[in-house]
């Protein structure tokens, strides 16, 4: 996130370290992902706070094991997966209900950005880690990544609640309108949502977001990062991230022999992007200011149901 996180003392970070064995000299802030919060240490470990009232402790848990067994014990290098603390775990709580924390090396490399298009050459390179990835078999903790919609309940509930006033904060009463104007659009969208899902093929383990900016080329290495959304789908939850034309496709079917379904791509693409509307209605509808991450939000708001409507009117 580029705003600190709000009612988060961060004099919490040294003291929890050391359950890693580690004595920081130096924390600094990272302005970089959306929706966790980072820090430097030292500029050797790098450090992610996550708020679990959103996704729950256990569940980013599980994530945190699977992709320190996908480095540890299937060999796959490309994954950044988190250091283990000396009793052995990968998530610390740093208080009773809100705050958690993970540690991993910090990996020098340069990622992308969100939305960014790829060339022919790193699809390629992404895709062949996704094909090595897709073909591991499942540690046990690998959770269950049903295809369902995040907070489908509070999204329906805004297409309810269409009269003013939405009172969240400056965005509020913009999203509401916003919402009310493509209420249509969405409620296609999720019909369209649901009649598709019933055609979701065999699960594999995936990442969940291999986009850019959860890519990092050091050298002539690639790795991927942020594992917290790592789980069992089908093999089109990150392929639609990434595949482009029927090139990529054939390169992920010859690796291995599974041909992806182009309605499935289609599927989790439209899942992504009620997601995202999803998310950012419940951010304006809480407590919020004018910040810079509410833009970032309100960029994706705009830009996302603009998307849904053209898609909905071919």
């Amino acid at each position: 996130m580029r705003d600190r996180p709000d009612s988060f003392d961060e004099g919490l970070l040294g003291p929890a370290l050391g359950a890693w064995g580690i004595e920081a000299g130096v924390l600094e802030y990272a302005p970089v992902g959306f929706g966790d919060y980072h820090w430097v240490a030292d500029g050797r470990w790098f450090i992610t706070v996550a708020d679990v009232r959103r996704r729950g402790f256990d569940g980013l848990r599980l994530a945190m094991e699977t992709a320190a067994a996908l480095r540890e014990e299937a060999g796959l290098d490309f994954v950044v997966a988190p250091l283990r603390a000396t009793d052995g775990t990968t998530l610390l709580r740093l208080d009773r209900r809100r705050w958690a924390m993970s540690v991993f090396p910090f990996s020098d490399g340069v990622s992308g950005e969100f939305g960014q298009e790829r060339t022919a050459e790193d699809r390629a390179a992404v895709i062949d880690l996704l094909a090595a990835l897709h073909a591991t078999p499942p540690p046990v903790t690998a959770p269950p990544r049903p295809l369902e919609l995040s907070d489908r309940a509070g999204l329906e509930q805004a297409l309810q609640d269409s009269d003013p006033p939405w009172l969240g904060g400056p965005y509020a009463e913009p999203a509401r309108e916003l919402i009310a104007e493509h209420a249509g659009t969405l409620r296609r969208r999720l019909s369209e949502f649901d009649r598709m899902a019933a055609d979701a093929g065999e699960p594999v383990v995936t990442h969940g977001e291999p986009h850019p900016g959860n890519l990092l080329r050091s050298g002539e290495r690639r790795l991927l990062v942020d594992w917290d959304t790592v789980g069992l789908a089908p093999p089109e939850r990150d392929l639609w991230l990434v595949a482009r034309d029927d090139d990529d496709l054939a390169r992920y079917a010859d690796a291995t022999g599974r041909t992806p379904s182009r309605a499935a791509l289609e599927l989790y693409r439209l899942r992504w992007a009620l997601d995202d509307v999803a998310e950012c209605v419940a951010l304006f509808r809480s407590p919020h200011g004018h910040t810079r991450d509410a833009e970032i939000s309100w960029t994706a708001l705009t830009d996302t149901l603009g998307a849904l409507a053209e898609r909905a009117a071919m």
